[in-house]
């Protein structure tokens, strides 16, 4: 492992900023985990935090193994991806009940159509006329 070059307060003050940097707790910076940020928040000249290497080395083997979001950011990323999976679910819905309504729509137009062609033929059936046929009696014979 590779040797700070610091002084143990030195290596404390970083120690301290890394830890808040990492926690998503920064006192002097936005709290992005980028070296300048770690140096600021531990109050540091960058030459200071680059004698550091033992911090250093930790720090990056920090970012491989986690990533450089920051507890904040894997928060927002993780609400917009589930954000993305419900608006993705919605938008099926929402086609399918679009594509229902346009069958009942068709369906709807073709009753109204069915129940015109009927009203016009009971129209024209009641407008003919019509002879009634008399009752027939008892036959008489002659």
């Amino acid at each position: 492992m590779p040797e700070d070059h610091v002084s143990p307060k030195t290596a404390a003050a970083l120690r301290a900023a890394m830890t808040r940097l990492f926690e998503g707790r920064p006192q002097r910076t936005d709290g992005r985990l980028t070296k300048e940020n770690l140096y600021k928040e531990a109050q540091l000249s960058r030459a200071t935090m680059n004698r550091a290497h033992a911090i250093l080395a930790e720090w990056d083997a920090h970012l491989a193994a986690h990533g450089k979001a920051t507890p904040g950011e894997a928060k927002r990323d993780a609400t917009i991806a589930d954000l993305k999976k419900r608006l993705t679910k919605k938008t099926q819905e929402c086609t399918l009940l679009e594509n229902k309504l346009k069958a009942a729509h068709t369906a709807i137009a073709a009753l109204f159509h069915d129940n015109e062609a009927l009203r016009q033929q009971l129209n024209k059936d009641t407008a003919s006329t019509v002879t009634p046929i008399r009752p027939r009696g008892p036959q008489q014979r002659r």
